[in-house]
């Protein structure tokens, strides 16, 4: 069991703040408080075995993931783990 390794795909999400220079603007007293944050949605790819993660990555804003970028993704999984191994 100890040589078995396990993927999953999920959604992650996250917050970009703003720095306060690039949030700052001239607004009137009763126009509502700018949005400080931007929340960003990303395809996280995970590979983990008995030890912990072998292996994750994100994917591309836009990509698709078809049976060619996930061979992509198996090829760099490989190279990890034969330079995690040796």
């Amino acid at each position: 069991m100890s040589r078995f390794i396990n993927g999953d795909e999920s959604w992650v999400y996250g917050y970009d703040p703003e720095t306060k220079q690039r949030s700052s603007q001239w607004k009137s007293p009763g126009s509502p408080r700018p949005k400080k944050a931007r929340q960003t949605k990303s395809m996280l790819i995970l590979f983990f075995d008995i030890r912990g993660i072998v292996h994750h990555e994100f994917a591309p804003e836009g990509q698709t993931v078809n049976a060619g970028f996930y061979c992509s993704v198996l090829r760099r999984l490989r190279e990890d783990i034969r330079t995690k191994t040796t």
